[in-house]
């Protein structure tokens, strides 16, 4: 089987390949790679925002193929699987990691734009023009400026955070652009706040096979609404939307880990292995041995 890497923060900074800016307990900043060390597959844990500064690097996110290039950022939700890695010889990248609740504290209401780019749509590249390249740069070299200050400055980690905070909202304006113009995904306020909630509560749940009864109790309203808001919102339904989260889940777990089937079955919250092997050939075609032999 495939060797998985689990990216967390403390794995990045234990990277002795990784040039690091400044971390603490939920933000990772990097400036350079120093060595590439081979990842092929890799579970990353946090959010993520990718700076291609050199070179190219390719990889299948969650199965979808993606290509970065230099000026190019590329943004990606926490708990995401990255596959078949490659790196070009000269890539170098900049990048910040962020935990989810450092980032809902950033971006507080204007989480739906992310929540909408992420899960809904799924665009996760976005080209930097010179100008756009020059005002984040501006940004980059203020947060260096704040980290290199000093740990016995007052007020340091508050300074960081706000400057991060106000080019994570900057770079979350410039994805609100890539939103399609129409306005008919969203019909209230109320229904899209419950849908973010909602997509955000089965994006962090590391148990995604539930009910959609569970969902809805766990976000205070009921089966039926969460259905009426995930199909105006999205035009999906909540079922769908749990569906498609377990069965990513089962392609990673099947694919990237040499856990037993009844070990996986567990892990995603089956009720046991006969019901967990019926649920994969009705969703793949296949029995889950043989897929993964695939």
């Amino acid at each position: 089987m495939k060797h998985q890497e689990d990216i967390t923060l403390q794995f990045l900074v234990e990277n002795e390949g990784l040039q690091i800016g400044y971390s603490d307990n939920d933000i990772l900043v990097v400036d350079s790679i120093q060595r590439f060390e081979e990842i092929k597959n890799a579970h990353v844990g946090m959010n993520s925002m990718v700076l291609c500064t050199n070179g190219k690097v390719q990889a299948q996110i969650n199965g979808v193929k993606i290509e970065l290039y230099k000026n190019q950022v590329c943004i990606i939700p926490q708990n995401i699987m990255a596959t078949d890695l490659m790196v070009s010889p000269d890539f170098d990248m900049k990048a910040i990691f962020l935990t989810n609740n450092i980032l809902q504290s950033f971006l507080r209401e204007k989480m739906s734009v992310w929540n909408d780019l992420m899960y809904v749509h799924r665009q996760h590249i976005m080209t930097l023009s010179d100008a756009d390249m020059l005002f984040f740069t501006h940004f980059y070299d203020m947060l260096s400026l704040a980290v290199e200050r000093g740990q016995d400055r007052a007020y340091r980690t508050d300074v960081i955070q706000s400057l991060l905070r106000a080019a994570i909202l900057a770079l979350c304006g410039e994805l609100k652009q890539m939103l399609p113009s129409n306005g008919e995904t969203h019909v209230t306020s109320t229904y899209n706040s419950h849908f973010q909630r909602f997509l955000s509560l089965l994006h962090s749940s590391e148990v995604k096979y539930r009910p959609v009864k569970a969902y809805a109790s766990d976000l205070c309203i009921s089966p039926k609404y969460l259905t009426v808001i995930c199909k105006k919102n999205s035009g999906k339904t909540a079922t769908e939307w749990i569906q498609e989260h377990v069965l990513e889940d089962i392609r990673n777990y099947l694919k990237q880990t040499d856990l037993s089937i009844k070990q996986i079955s567990d892990c995603l919250g089956f009720p046991n292995t006969s019901f967990f092997c019926k649920y994969v050939k009705e969703h793949f075609g296949i029995p889950p041995k043989r897929f993964r032999e695939q």
